[in-house]
């Protein structure tokens, strides 16, 4: 009988599989540790788009905030000149 590649499918003994599994076991603890190394670093990405996002919001706010104070200051400016363009109202 052959094996997945096509090569002869050879019985392992006893120890041959021991030292398998143990290679096996060795592998799979490497990939874990690379998966838990791959989700600190997403973990910490997290993080920053969250402090990012939230630093854009406060911005955004700032600037709504300046953006109406200029807009209040502006048509307060332009109230104030047309009373005194007025004929008779002003000084």
């Amino acid at each position: 009988m052959s094996g997945p590649n096509g090569e002869p499918h050879l019985s392992l003994g006893p120890a041959e599989e021991e030292e398998e599994d143990e290679g096996e076991a060795a592998e799979y603890a490497a990939i874990n540790a690379m998966l838990d190394q791959i989700n600190s670093c997403l973990d910490h990405l997290e993080e920053k788009n969250d402090h990012l996002h939230a630093r854009l919001k406060e911005l955004l706010e700032s600037n709504r905030q300046a953006r109406m104070e200029f807009q209040q200051q502006l048509s307060e400016g332009e109230a104030q000149e047309a009373e005194a363009q007025r004929p008779g109202l002003g000084s």
